[in-house]
């Protein structure tokens, strides 16, 4: 398939977040995505962004005003809380990236919370890095080290 911004990959991460509009512009801070579309309501809230990296895709949306964000919802819930206690990724999006350790640096100057510093993979044949974004969703970076993926 082929959109407006080239083509469109095959698995597309679809992420809610409370303000879709302030986490697009954290997220291509930190993290150097590409924004490549933004929606309003009538109201002028931001609904949706679709942000690009290298060939793959990101859309971010708030899906009502009732949503809570991972880091908020465990703010009142303890079962939520647990799940913060792991440094892997529960809910979240794995990213390619050419040069992981400039990446992560990128994302510690942005204030991302680093969960696991970065680290070589020898089972998958990874350099990575996971950290959560200013909401709480959790991210992992990881750059292919030969041909083993």
């Amino acid at each position: 398939m082929t959109g407006e911004h080239g083509p469109v990959p095959s698995v597309v991460p679809m992420l809610s977040y409370e303000d879709a509009g302030a986490a697009a512009d954290w997220l291509a801070a930190a993290f150097g995505f590409e924004e490549v579309g933004r929606w309003t309501d009538d109201d002028g809230t931001v609904s949706h962004v679709n942000l690009k990296a290298a060939d793959g895709m990101v859309m971010l949306g708030r899906p009502s005003p009732a949503y809570q964000s991972p880091r908020r919802h465990a703010e009142s819930c303890e079962v939520a809380r647990q799940w913060q206690t792991s440094p892997y990724i529960v809910d979240g999006v794995i990213v390619y990236v050419d040069d992981v350790d400039s990446h992560y640096e990128r994302a510690v100057q942005g204030g991302a919370t680093v969960l696991t510093e970065l680290e070589d993979n020898d089972g998958v044949g990874q350099r990575q890095y996971r950290v959560e974004d200013l909401e709480g969703h959790r991210w992992m970076f990881a750059q292919v080290l030969g041909e083993n993926i």
